[in-house]
């Protein structure tokens, strides 16, 4: 026993000394590695075993089947049952597939369908199919079945060979989407062990028991008319997805969804990190985009096809402009979405009509956060919080780490450390400023800790394969890991969170939800075994990449619980899945302070956008290592464009809050957090568009130009809204860069108001001052231009508009506010603006819905500014309707508070409220 309690710690010291210091590649399982992405990638469509649809029939408004092997011959080898499937349809071009065993031939057990990511509202907008075409298609024998889509769409699926795809009618029947077109479908069946039979595998020193034999299943899917493909995050990588396989890259790993505990991860690399959406949108010239999603949480690896490739020999002859891909999941069943666009903006208002609009984020948690693993006690809080008042740095969350604990366990305190954490708070709070607290899953196995030994009587933790409860490592040392599979174990987890159970907490106070994917220190590649046990019998293989997703779920719930359901949740989740979008934000994990690594942030919260996610960023600054100034200046400039705009660093780093690195690099980080707050209007309005439409806050280039080629793989500079092109700076001492500027409109330099030529390149001088960017010519945003210490401090501070005209002296924008903080803007408790500059003359609408129910957002605020960059006239005077009141119009400086800001055609102080309608004509 001694030698036992001697060697633990021992152990557990070598683990958590590898975790930190020493990511290897071999660790982690590479497709070769991996039995089901091997056998599925050296499959071809004459080694495929065909299968032919028959049966087909109208049942409860959906197409069904029977998917059978052509022969009998051939059933007989592969030992298969019929396979079924199911077609419908739903508003708006959505299409869902179905394959899944037939229960009625008593399968080993049921495959698992992932609950609780399609959002019951996506239900209520089936159309019920009522009649299915027949059809026989060029070069086919046999008919095909056709159903509606939507106007100028169908639905086909073919008979022999079986595959699926929706076509445009409108132009001339091409194809948009499909599967199978290459013939690459496999399904491998549950088994039931017989005396031999032995499925298990080994990766390192783990063996995964494999009860039901392989159960992976595998199909191409083909982009019509698609330039790239985009999406299936987290990789770090470029945002158009490069071929995987085919001509000149057949070395090269496919993209892997499988969520890990990466640390230190490389750029340019399709391994794959903390989350998984197996979601993929297509953009061409040719026909705009498309989309295609698989509700799969096994392990899945996907292959993006070179240019050339085929599945056999002579099978290729589909038109060239498309992009093929090879799916591959180790278990669970066909549960597949087609999206028709045609417009990006179309294929992500589908996608989230399907997994859920992005959450409506309280206002403090889109403004700058403040982290560090970790800030040491109570005076160390209070040292940071009074410095950025100091150098008049403003923020609005602090954030504390692990060590905040008592010894690592969660809702606890060290009482040593943080002996008044509710005071702490109090005094945060007063200032307008908010506290964040670590809450991870894995739960210490200490029976005198309440959590523990209740989780532990209600039998609320993941088993292992021999049915007792999972023990695994991660900080605290032997740890267990919540069934979060389980509603009931959520609702449990959410209450934990109350005032009454998180003693210590205030409402001030949000939480992070950190190593969810779930990360297990000895576990294989560093997360749960695959034959863990969660409820129902679901193996840990057919779930994992939802853990984290359920757990940002119970937490979010949770804290919405704690709030009698009035205040927002704001809950940070590092791992993520299809969906996440609906409980909160997303960082892209253990970056490191390198200039690659804030190169790559770009194209990584781009990825994230298209996925649904738009609350997410990169940790500013590089989590691992010690940044120089100008890579931290920089990261800052980049960091305060990202929707969510965090500063973070490992323990082991030195200290780096804004003012330790010299007066004038002080000066430049101040600047950039400053933009950030001056911008929050925008950025608030740019939210509520996302909660409505699906649209993301950060946009690719090639979103709002769709038809640009120059723009569909760049991915160094990205839009903010419609408004705002930001162009990062990624290397040291540069002293020149160019920018590409879309559409044919000018561009005003969002510093100083120069104009710039669109649909041109331009090369620009670099400054360290700041970065470019630059606003559209045809839009209007609006600012806030007095700083102070946080965002809820600016609540009744006057607006500013910029109104950017374009050639015909026109431009729009809009504006949305509410409390900031509640869910009264469901009641209709909200402004909403749309202001129109034409002919001369500014005037404001209200968007808002005539019955906006009972609730009102009642608030006084003015226009104190408004700016006119590009304004032909030399104008002196504006006349405000209906007030019938004369304002003056001269040259004032762009930017108040920046020195030397160049001076720009100014309306000062028309002093009109927001919440008005009104007009202001220049005179």
């Amino acid at each position: 026993m001694k030698n036992k309690t001697q060697t633990l710690p021992l152990f557990f010291f070598l683990l958590f000394f590898n975790h930190v210091y020493s990511w290897k590649k071999e660790e982690f399982r590479t497709c070769h590695q991996t039995p089901f992405c091997k056998r599925a990638r050296s499959r071809t469509s004459s080694t495929s075993t065909p299968l032919v649809a028959t049966d087909v029939t109208i049942s409860d408004g959906n197409l069904i089947a029977k998917l059978v092997a052509k022969s009998k011959q051939e059933e007989t080898q592969q030992n298969t049952n019929p396979l079924l499937l199911s077609l419908s349809v739903y508003q708006n071009g959505v299409v869902r597939v179905t394959i899944d065993e037939d229960h009625s031939l008593n399968p080993p057990k049921s495959r698992f369908h992932v609950p609780d990511v399609v959002v019951s509202e996506f239900q209520s907008t089936k159309l019920w199919l009522q009649r299915v075409t027949q059809e026989t298609l060029d070069g086919d024998d046999s008919p095909s079945s056709v159903v509606y889509v939507s106007d100028g769409f169908d639905a086909v699926l073919r008979h022999d060979p079986f595959e699926v795809f929706v076509r445009d009618k409108s132009n001339g029947n091409t194809r948009v989407v499909s599967m199978n077109s290459h013939g690459l479908f496999d399904f491998e069946q549950l088994k039931v062990k017989g005396e031999g039979d032995d499925w298990g595998e080994s990766f390192r020193s783990h063996h995964d028991k494999r009860p039901y034999g392989p159960q992976s299943i595998s199909f191409d899917v083909t982009f019509h008319g698609a330039d790239f493909v985009y999406g299936i995050p987290e990789h770090a990588t470029s945002l158009a997805l490069k071929p995987t396989k085919g001509p000149g890259v057949e070395e090269s790993e496919p993209y892997r969804l499988f969520n890990l505990d990466v640390f230190e991860y490389i750029h340019d690399s399709p391994f794959g990190l903390y989350g998984s959406v197996p979601f993929m949108l297509s953009h061409g010239k040719q026909r705009g985009s498309s989309g295609f999603f698989w509700l799969n949480a096994a392990e899945m690896q996907i292959d993006v096809l070179g240019s050339g490739w085929d599945a056999e020999n002579g099978i290729s002859k589909l038109p060239k402009n498309r992009v093929d891909t090879l799916w591959m999941s180790e278990a669970g069943v066909v549960d597949a979405f087609f999206f028709v666009g045609p417009t990006p903006k179309d294929v992500l208002k589908q996608y989230t009509s399907v997994t859920g609009m992005p959450a409506m984020p309280q206002l403090f948690s889109t403004a700058y956060h403040q982290c560090r693993w970790n800030y040491r006690d109570e005076e160390d809080v209070e040292h940071v919080d009074s410095k950025f008042d100091e150098f008049d740095i403003p923020y609005d969350v602090l954030w504390l780490d692990i060590e905040h604990t008592d010894g690592k366990k969660y809702f606890t305190w060290d009482n040593v450390l943080f002996p008044n954490p509710e005071e702490m708070q109090r005094k945060i709070a007063a200032k307008g400023r908010h506290m964040v607290t670590i809450v991870d899953p894995h739960i210490k196995r200490d029976n005198s800790f309440p959590l523990h030994k209740e989780a532990t009587e209600k039998g609320y933790y993941v088993k292992d394969s021999s049915g007792n409860d999972y023990d695994g490592w991660c900080w605290p040392g032997s740890s267990s890991y919540l069934d979060m599979l389980s509603p009931e174990i959520r609702s449990w987890w959410g209450d934990k969170f109350s005032y009454q159970n998180y003693v210590g907490s205030t409402p001030s106070l949000y939480i992070w939800n950190d190593m969810n994917e779930p990360s297990v220190f000895n576990g294989p590649e560093v997360t749960m075994p695959r034959d863990a046990l969660h409820i129902g019998g679901v193996e840990h293989r057919e779930v994992h990449n939802a853990y984290g997703y359920y757990f940002h779920m119970a937490t979010s719930e949770g804290l919405v619980k704690r709030g009698d359901g009035k205040d927002r949740p704001f809950v940070l989740s590092r791992a993520l899945f299809a969906g996440t979008q609906r409980y909160g934000a997303i960082w892209t994990g253990d970056n490191t302070a390198e200039w690659d690594h804030l190169r790559v942030s770009v194209p990584m919260v781009l990825t994230l956008g298209l996925a649904g996610v738009s609350f997410s960023g990169a940790d500013v600054g590089g989590f691992f290592g010690n940044p120089e100034p100008e890579l931290l200046v920089r990261w800052y400039q980049l960091g305060a464009f990202y929707p969510f705009f965090r500063a973070h660093a490992h323990h082991d780093t030195k200290r780096r809050e804004p003012w330790l690195f010299g007066e004038r690099n002080t000066e430049l980080i101040r600047d950039a957090i400053h933009v950030r707050y001056a911008l929050l209007p925008y950025y608030y309005t740019l939210f509520r568009e996302a909660n409505t439409t699906g649209v993301p806050v950060m946009r690719p280039l090639w979103m709002e130009f769709p038809s640009e080629e120059a723009t569909f793989s760049n991915d160094e500079a990205f839009m903010i809204g419609n408004s705002l092109l930001v162009q990062g700076i990624y290397t040291e001492r540069a002293k020149q860069t160019s920018v590409y500027l879309p559409g044919k409109e000018s561009w005003y330099d969002f510093r100083t108001g120069n104009v710039y030529k669109g649909e041109a390149t331009h090369k620009l001088a670099v400054t360290e001052e700041s970065i470019p960017v630059f606003m559209r010519a045809g839009t209007i945003i609006t600012r806030k231009d007095r700083f102070r210490r946080s965002s809820t401090q600016m609540t009744n501070d006057p607006y500013t508009l910029v109104i950017a005209l374009n050639s015909s002296q026109a431009a729009e924008g809009e504006l949305y506010l509410d409390d900031g903080s509640s869910f009264n803007f469901l009641q209709g408790a909200y402004i909403h603006r749309r202001f129109i500059f034409k002919d001369g003359k500014l005037t404001s609408l209200d968007l808002a819905p005539a019955s906006n129910g009972n609730a009102r957002y009642p608030v006084n605020t003015v226009i104190e500014r408004i700016i006119l960059l590009g304004h032909a006239s030399g104008s002196k005077n504006a006349l405000v309707e209906p007030s019938n009141q004369k304002v003056d119009v001269e040259l004032a400086p762009f930017w108040v508070q920046r020195k030397n800001s160049p001076a720009v055609m100014t309306i000062r102080k028309p002093n009109v409220r927001v919440t008005d309608d009104w007009t202001i004509k220049i005179l």
